[in-house]
């Protein structure tokens, strides 16, 4: 308690309140929060954290906070940033301990059915937007269990998935239907969904891997994250990993990386083309990722990989170095050689091009989908938001988009009645 008064009282509550405006993609009221934990209004905090995100409990062990709000924190000119981070997760865990978790309050139903395709941070943050406010809400989930990447893509020892389950659960209970196993694109069509419903939310991420070419063979051991990931949020640990190299320096190579550790594999290296300054990835991540075993290898491009009785050996790497922020070939060095049985592809993910273009919705030059300032895409009444929509995408801005697309569609359909 000592500490978390001594962080809380670092806060300056200062007016312009950056933390929030601009470093908070939900903009959440940090210093009104903070000032109830000063005065030891645990209750009070947590309303206010609940109130404006019912993921708030999520964002604390997952949100990049150097780079959102404690990285906006004017305290951080001339001193260490408030610690904003650590401050949620106390007051979320007191409200875990003490079994505080209040009704979630919900205005009159109203007779508008809203369609979410996606069951992620975007699409479940936008159905509880919308169920709040007293719309219909079905949501469209590929999969056997809702949850998107909360649930498959970032691996339990980051994010317990109790936490999750527990959000969809409240969801549920406030009247959403949530239907699995159903594909967009084969079981259900945009045009179905706007045959029976007031308005459609895309929320199908960024499904599509980035991967290249490493070998003309069709060579065993060749993954990309999303699967890697996902076989072990489902238990399904790949067998006889051997050493294993990971493509990539984001949040989602650092995760690979750890979990082949815990499949078991022989060795885990990350070979990333650029330097640890220009790496994406939290350097929370990376640090975790070494204590765990990992070797990291930075300015290294894996060129291509070798085999033997169609099993990977070895891949081919050049060196690299960072000219004007891009990393480039080192001119003259000849190629050297890694131990690899096992590669996994975490290089990002794009949506999938031929799908969105099918159903006539409107992608821009980056391969996204296009929308406008309320998350409304090229089609009336259709919206959009999450990786579908941007890059790079965190799950607090996947939330921000969610509910942007819910307060987007809420004031079309309220203009169209009045």
């Amino acid at each position: 308690m000592e500490e978390i008064e001594e962080v809380a009282n670092d806060c300056f509550n200062c007016k312009a309140k950056p933390c929030s405006i601009k470093g908070c993609p939900m903009q959440t009221e940090i210093p009104a929060f903070i000032m109830q934990v000063k005065e030891g209004k645990y209750k009070e905090a947590y309303d206010i954290l609940r109130e404006n995100n019912i993921f708030s409990h999520v964002c604390s062990l997952i949100c990049p906070q150097e780079n959102q709000c404690e990285g906006s924190c004017i305290r951080a000119i001339k001193a260490k940033a408030t610690s904003i981070g650590k401050l949620e997760r106390f007051v979320n865990e007191w409200a875990l301990e003490h079994q505080y978790d209040p009704p979630i309050s919900k205005k009159k139903e109203n007779k508008k059915r809203i369609a979410i395709v996606g069951s992620g941070p975007a699409g479940l943050e936008c159905a509880i937007e919308l169920l709040k406010n007293g719309y219909q809400v079905d949501i469209y989930e590929k999969d056997d269990v809702p949850g998107g990447i909360l649930i498959y893509g970032i691996p339990d020892f980051r994010l317990p998935k109790d936490l999750v389950i527990s959000v969809i659960d409240k969801i549920r209970k406030l009247g959403a239907t949530i239907k699995t196993n159903v594909i967009f694109g084969k079981d259900i069509m945009l045009q179905d969904l706007q045959e029976q419903y007031d308005a459609i939310f895309l929320a199908i991420g960024a499904t599509k891997s980035l991967t290249y070419s490493l070998t003309e063979d069709a060579a065993e051991g060749i993954y990309i994250s999303d699967k890697f990931l996902k076989a072990y949020s489902e238990k399904q640990f790949i067998k006889n990993l051997g050493t294993v190299v990971v493509i990539g320096g984001g949040n989602v190579a650092m995760d690979s990386a750890r979990v082949a550790v815990k499949m078991g594999a022989h060795k885990v290296k990350i070979l990333y083309r650029r330097d640890r300054e220009h790496m994406p990835a939290r350097e929370i991540e990376l640090e975790e990722a070494l204590r765990e075993g990992v070797e990291f290898k930075e300015l290294t491009r894996v060129i291509s990989a070798n085999t033997e009785k169609g099993k990977i050996v070895s891949v081919n790497c050049a060196r690299t170095e960072i000219i004007d922020g891009k990393a480039v070939d080192v001119q003259g060095e000849d190629l050297f050689i890694e131990e690899a049985n096992t590669i996994v592809f975490a290089i990002g993910l794009k949506p999938d091009k031929a799908l969105l273009e099918l159903q006539g919705i409107q992608l821009n030059d980056a391969g996204y989908i296009e929308i406008d300032e309320n998350g409304k895409t090229n089609i009336d009444k259709v919206y959009a938001g999450g990786d579908n929509t941007e890059s790079k995408s965190t799950v607090c801005r996947a939330l921000a988009a969610g509910k942007k697309a819910a307060k987007g569609i809420m004031n079309q359909l309220e203009k169209e009645e009045n």
